[in-house]
């Protein structure tokens, strides 16, 4: 299968490539795909050198899928092109997400949404994906009436220039920023800009993207959304209301239960998750600090784990193509 990965020399696109690899997923053929500055260069994947090409080339090789993590400007001009062409684009940018025509997906809340029709699905924003997992049989049992969600977000979620902007601040090197303020020792509570409303834009992702994936626009959704100093993945502090009634031994037993969530809490031994210990290099959403809210009715806390590069983008959007596969959708050569 002659895969296509729109971003390949990025953080994310480094990423894709690694999990492409260790999921064993049926790659005859990599076209790596960068900007000029990064075109000829050599990409090592499967012990196998490719070059890196620019888009007209990779389109010109009629990939049969595509994944593109080079922002949503490169996704608005060039996705259409390879979907008119047969390539089916999953798209890790904000371009695409909130497009009425459009599915936005999380294979283990909603893959079965998607249809052979779907040539550009979307992949949703990380902090969401890694809430709605969380959140999905819990919601399919009690219905969420309401979600406060505070994020402690990776430096790897802003790229490269952030997480060298940080390296550079711990050794006491000045150089260039990808913030307007220091990160390390520091926590900056902006994520992408600020909208009319007063909210982020990463915050209001958040909002309209939940409630898309769970199929419910009347789930009430709030974040607060903010940078940390650190990488491996981000966290989530989550306050969530459900409309029917709950017990703390059956929100255990169905986040045990839910496909792609490993449960770590056990206070006694101060077991929870970390991006440290825990998310970074994995694939799992990590859940703890599980404990009923005891000012509001039917209502929880849940503190939530997972690296941002992997579940929270690439390995999200191979999922898609392997459901893809699954589904008979997307066949091999």
């Amino acid at each position: 299968m002659r895969v296509a990965v729109i971003g390949a020399t990025g953080l994310v696109g480094g990423e894709m490539l690694k999990v492409l690899s260790q999921r064993s997923f049926p790659v005859s053929e990599l076209i790596p795909v960068a900007t000029e500055k990064s075109i000829g260069q050599s990409i090592t994947f499967n012990n196998i050198q490719y070059q890196v090409v620019g888009m007209q080339t990779a389109l010109a090789k009629q990939p049969q899928v595509a994944l593109f993590s080079a922002g949503g400007t490169t996704s608005l001009e060039w996705a259409e092109a390879f979907a008119k062409q047969g390539c089916y684009v999953i798209d890790n940018s904000s371009a695409w997400r909130m497009h009425p025509d459009k599915k936005l997906i999380v294979p283990e809340v909603n893959g079965k949404l998607i249809t052979e029709s779907d040539f550009i699905i979307a992949n949703p924003n990380c902090s969401t994906i890694q809430m709605v997992v969380a959140l999905n049989l819990l919601h399919q049992h009690f219905k969420i009436d309401r979600i406060v969600v505070s994020t402690y977000q990776s430096v790897t979620g802003t790229g490269v220039k952030a997480v060298k902007q940080l390296e550079n601040e711990r050794m006491g090197i000045i150089g260039d920023m990808a913030y307007k303020y220091p990160i390390d020792k520091n926590v900056i509570p902006q994520i992408d800009i600020f909208l009319d409303n007063g909210y982020t834009k990463e915050e209001m992702k958040m909002v309209n993207e939940t409630k898309k994936i769970l199929q419910d626009k009347n789930i009430a959704v709030t974040a607060t959304c903010v940078r940390i100093p650190v990488v491996g993945g981000h966290s989530e502090s989550i306050n969530v209301s459900f409309k029917e009634k709950i017990t703390l031994n059956k929100v255990f037993e169905l986040l045990e239960q839910t496909p792609g969530v490993e449960v770590l809490d056990n206070v006694s031994e101060q077991l929870y998750p970390m991006p440290l210990i825990h998310a970074h290099g994995s694939d799992k959403v990590f859940v703890g600090r599980i404990r009923m809210d005891e000012t509001n009715e039917n209502t929880i806390n849940l503190w939530v784990v997972a690296d941002n590069l992997r579940k929270g983008a690439a390995t999200n959007a191979v999922q898609i193509a392997e459901l893809l596969i699954k589904q008979g959708i997307l066949v091999h050569e």
